[in-house]
């Protein structure tokens, strides 16, 4: 931790200490108003009732998008809910916004400061707090309301800000713990209430008592911008919700100030939190789509208030698109690559994993056939943003006509695609091989135990994954296991990790990999790379990997090579997709079916291999596609003790059927 990092972590303390007397008494600013504005700094939509006509013309799935919106806005009417693993869950009468609605757990309504948040015993799991105050849902009856023309999804919002008003009073309580949960609500707020203008009910008292939270919510949030190990996805969150409130809520005198230091963060952000070639600094999907996010919206406010961002902002927002658009050439559900707890800015009718909103969106602002390709179709989220003007844009994007996979390096980032066969098909072989960093700056908070890992998708589905994150902060066992070593397709060395886990968002020393050989051809390619995880053990290993995909056999052989001293012992993993199932069909070899056909594994002769399932002692057979939510699958693991070198071969052979 560098001295300035140290020196505003003393300021924050000496702040809250303040805070601790002065927000129970009230001593805090109030806004100046301007009672002269009456409209918003921009509209996020011009969607009415009657375009979805045209929509309907011109999209064949947008009845379905429209009667999957009013189930899930009538849905929230009643105060049901579903996220994470929760699924149409009440949330009380009125909505209890204080509430662990999971774990029926209620966090004291208390200095905000002065909260663990990380003390599930006795707050809960605050992700299971914070989710619905960032108020998504508000943003889905808005849509409703502009599909519908019905008011009661309007007056619903209205009643559901004001519960949240009189629940929550300024500073008090988790739900302003986290300045980050405090910006993505009010851009919730921005797009419900904008949604909505047209009804008149954001007027009188109830706009007053909004006017005066959002300055809390913008005073506190400036006051608390994140620095030094801690700025990472969160600071680009605050700077996004603070741009887009100020750029909203023009009523609001004080806010250029605010809104230059928010410009200034993005601005910087962006290029220090995003690799030359487009991937998201923290290696992990789910975060590289969440700050694409903040990213994309903060330009769109910036561009319908006259506030553009710089071109060099808009370059790194595009090669952001063309990397997420190379990782859906494999298909959905996207790697679980890194941390990913679920997190989103805004619901236009995209879940939260979804890429191809985005990319949608990405074909409309830069007009690239390939992000078509990418996006496949026309998305709802794109409708919600650039309305009839964006699909007569999308169509006259010309279509992108390349039949054939190809293999990609992302050398910066350390991830290499090995792929052969065509865009779609049952011949896909594609490869993701990890060789990059742990993560970003020194904690590598949402980094996993990866170096030299791979998976492998055929036939256009899952084959060999990475199991995923399933937790933060309820199971800090199943946290510390599902982003260690074992919990990925690589090599373990005497039951250590690759990289020290210090805590639950902490590293200490890390893994280091190094390219060896990277070498393409159209029948896939090469991929050798080295790390010197196991370097600091008494008796150091070197680990090197080579993969080789060759398309037309069929065929992947994984070569591992450790080089050491002494004697040790080493255990392989492969984790299946969940829709797998393996069987032996000779000593070391299995049959791996998956839904769209087979393949055969062959694992070298010298490793004793075991197979689990569900198995919680030692955990293993596991497979997390969501926040709290797991599936049981298969986990093949081979042990060998070895001295001084050794090589490992591993072999994965499709098996044809024509």
């Amino acid at each position: 931790m560098t001295p300035a990092e140290i020196a505003w972590r003393v300021q924050s303390i000496l702040r809250d200490v303040g805070d601790r007397v002065r927000i129970p008494m009230k001593l805090y600013p109030s806004p100046v108003l301007d009672p002269a504005v009456s409209e918003p700094g921009f509209h996020v939509s011009d969607v009415h009732p009657a375009d979805w006509q045209f929509l309907s013309d011109s999209t064949p799935a947008a009845h379905k998008w429209r009667q999957d919106l009013v189930n899930k806005a009538d849905q929230i009417l009643e105060n049901r809910l579903s996220y994470f693993d929760l699924k149409n869950k009440w949330h009380g009468e009125p909505f209890n916004w204080n509430y662990d609605h999971e774990n029926e757990k209620k966090p004291a309504l208390s200095f905000a400061a002065g909260i663990d948040y990380r003390d599930f015993k006795t707050n809960g799991d605050c992700k299971l707090v914070w989710e619905p105050n960032r108020c998504h849902h508000l943003v889905v009856l808005g849509r409703a309301y502009r599909t519908t023309g019905e008011l009661k999804y309007a007056e619903a919002i209205v009643k559901l800000i004001e519960s949240w008003l009189d629940q929550n009073p300024f500073g008090m309580g988790m739900n302003w713990r986290s300045p980050m949960e405090l910006s993505i609500r009010m851009i919730n707020w921005v797009w419900a209430l904008d949604l909505i203008r047209d009804t008149g009910l954001f007027s009188g008292a109830f706009k007053y008592r909004v006017l005066q939270s959002v300055y809390l919510h913008l005073w506190d949030v400036t006051r608390k911008f994140s620095k030094g190990s801690s700025a990472n996805n969160h600071v680009i969150g605050e700077a996004a919700g603070v741009f887009i409130a100020c750029s909203y809520f023009t009523e609001i005198r004080e806010t250029e100030q605010w809104i230059s230091e928010a410009v200034q963060i993005l601005e910087r952000e962006i290029h220090e939190q995003t690799f030359s070639d487009g991937c998201n600094k923290e290696l992990a999907f789910g975060y590289h789509l969440f700050v694409l996010q903040f990213f994309l919206f903060s330009a769109y406010a910036g561009d319908r208030t006259g506030r553009s961002f710089s071109n060099a902002y808009k370059e790194l927002i595009e090669k952001q698109l063309e990397f997420l658009g190379y990782m859906t050439q494999r298909g959905l559900p996207l790697q679980m690559f890194g941390d990913c707890d679920d997190g989103y800015v805004l619901d236009l009718g995209n879940t939260p994993d979804d890429p191809y909103g985005l990319l949608c969106m990405g074909t409309i602002l830069f007009r690239r056939s390939e992000f078509k390709a990418y996006a496949r179709s026309f998305r709802e989220p794109a409708w919600w943003q650039f309305g009839k003007v964006g699909l007569e844009t999308y169509m006259q994007v010309p279509e992108y006509r390349d039949p054939n996979l190809s293999s990609v390096a992302f050398p910066e980032t350390g991830l290499y695609l090995l792929q052969h066969g065509g865009q779609e098909g049952r011949e896909q072989l594609n490869i993701l091989f990890d060789c990059g960093p742990l993560g970003f700056k020194t904690i590598a908070a949402h980094g996993h135990a990866d170096a030299l890992s791979f998976t492998l998708k055929a036939f256009g589905e899952d084959i060999l994954v990475d199991p995923g994150t399933y937790d933060y902060f309820t199971y800090p066992d199943w946290r510390n296991y599902f982003r260690s070593t074992r919990a990925h397709n690589t090599i373990m060395i005497d039951n250590e990790e690759q990289s020290e886990m210090q805590g639950l968002f902490l590293w200490g020393r890390k893994a280091e990999c190094e390219l060896v050989q990277w070498q393409t051809n159209a029948d896939g390619g090469v991929i050798s790379a080295t790390h010197n995880g196991y370097q600091r053990l008494h008796d150091p290993v070197i680990h090197q990997r080579t993969l080789e995909l060759q398309g037309s056999a069929g065929t992947v052989e994984v070569t591992d090579h450790l080089v050491a001293d002494a004697s040790h012992t080493l255990t392989l993993f492969y984790h299946l997709a969940e829709q797998c199932t393996i069987e032996e069909i000779a000593t070391n070899r299995f049959l791996v079916q998956a839904l769209a056909g087979k393949i055969i594994m062959e694992l070298d002769s010298c490793l004793e291999v075991k197979i689990f399932s569900g198995s919680e002692n030692p955990p293993a057979g596991w497979v997390s596609r969501g926040y709290h939510q797991k599936v049981k699958s298969y986990t093949v693991t081979g042990t060998h003790h070895f001295h001084g070198a050794v090589t490992i071969r591993s072999r994965f052979t499709v098996v044809r059927t024509d």
